[in-house]
């Protein structure tokens, strides 16, 4: 009989110690959100362009760099209270690069939300026009169209596969 297995609790994260630690974690974190921003950058770019298939090629890289950010920011929440005592010219910063860094991924999330909703449009007026085309035209005793039953409606099929 197999034995569910127990995952593991997660490591406790340990807060920096000493102000050259708080430093190269500072460093670490911009450089992530800068490699980040990158590919981020690089995705809306192409989104934009129409190249969906190159732009979800970027999605491992983003991924890895979006868990080492994840780490990263906790292991500074775990830490802030020593950034601010020890080092709160270095945490300013930290916040001014973390605010530029969520309204770049706020435009991101924009143009994917729009290209989201274009080809949503595309596909919905692309079954609009084969349903008009594929429903007889027929009318009332009264001179009025009739409305097709739903046996008259002809679903499509979309594949996501690029």
């Amino acid at each position: 009989m197999n034995q569910p297995q127990r995952q593991q609790a997660p490591a406790p994260i340990a807060a920096v110690a000493t102000i050259a630690d708080a430093r190269k974690l500072a460093d670490a974190l911009m450089e992530i959100m800068n490699a980040l921003l990158a590919v981020i950058e690089r995705e809306t770019e192409l989104v934009r362009d129409g190249k969906i298939g190159e732009a979800i090629r970027l999605e491992t890289k983003k991924t890895d760099l979006s868990r080492r950010y994840i780490g990263a920011i906790s292991l500074v929440k775990a830490s802030q209270t020593y950034f601010a005592r020890t080092t709160p010219d270095l945490l300013a910063a930290l916040h001014r690069h973390h605010e530029v860094f969520r309204a770049m991924l706020q435009v991101n999330l924009t143009v994917l939300a729009t290209a989201h909703a274009v080809s949503e449009g595309i596909v919905r007026g692309v079954n609009a026009e084969i349903q008009r085309k594929n429903i007889p035209q027929t009318y009332t005793a009264y001179g009025k169209r009739a409305a097709p039953g739903p046996r008259n409606m002809t679903p499509i099929a979309v594949s996501r596969s690029l």
